[in-house]
């Protein structure tokens, strides 16, 4: 079965309300970053302190580059509010002694998590919370999109985030169900 988005806002609460409750700080932000940046598990898991917290004026970035592993290309992502918070969060938790220590550390390596750990996680939280879909790493970035465009962002825009060079490719990102295309059919109303 291929990667979904998570379409239902609910099933977003109940992930993010399950790490919260059990203190899972490392692995809130790595689920709330994930559905507000569209990077690739990948991209997020090199990421250090000092990539989005400004140590010498003690606070959250506004935003930070990175340069995408799979595309070589340079992008610029600002830090949503969600994000900001989750990241003090877990800065007040973990105190991170220097600004090279991974964003989402191992508890006891001085490395990052590993993509199968990172994927578990992910697939724990929504078996935990009883989600009847997979929810693995790329279902985070496809999430991003597809809340955007329910929203009514460009899908020019959401093309250039990504980095997708055709329609196509971002159709099946976000994932576009029959019944998205029936809303669109009913929700459009002229006055006559």
């Amino acid at each position: 079965m291929t990667t979904q988005p998570i379409r239902n806002k609910k099933h977003i609460k109940q992930i993010s309300s399950y790490f919260l409750n059990k203190g899972e700080l490392r692995n809130y932000l790595l689920f709330i970053m994930g559905i507000h940046t569209a990077l690739r598990i990948s991209d997020m898991l090199r990421l250090t302190w000092h990539d989005v917290y400004d140590f010498d004026n003690n606070r959250v970035r506004t935003e930070f580059t990175i340069v995408e592993k799979k595309t070589k290309k340079s992008k610029i992502i600002a830090i949503n509010p969600s994000v900001v918070h989750a990241i003090n969060n877990l800065f007040k938790q973990v105190n991170p002694a220097t600004e090279d220590r991974f964003l989402f550390a191992h508890p006891s390596l001085n490395k990052a998590i590993s993509r199968i750990q990172a994927y578990r996680i992910l697939r724990t939280s929504a078996e935990e919370v009883s989600i009847d879909m997979p929810v693995s790493c790329h279902s985070l970035r496809k999430t991003f999109g597809y809340h955007l465009w329910k929203k009514g962002t460009s899908l020019v825009v959401i093309m250039d985030i990504y980095n997708h060079t055709s329609y196509a490719v971002t159709k099946r990102y976000l994932g576009i169900t029959q019944d998205d295309k029936n809303s669109a059919y009913l929700e459009l109303k002229f006055s006559t």
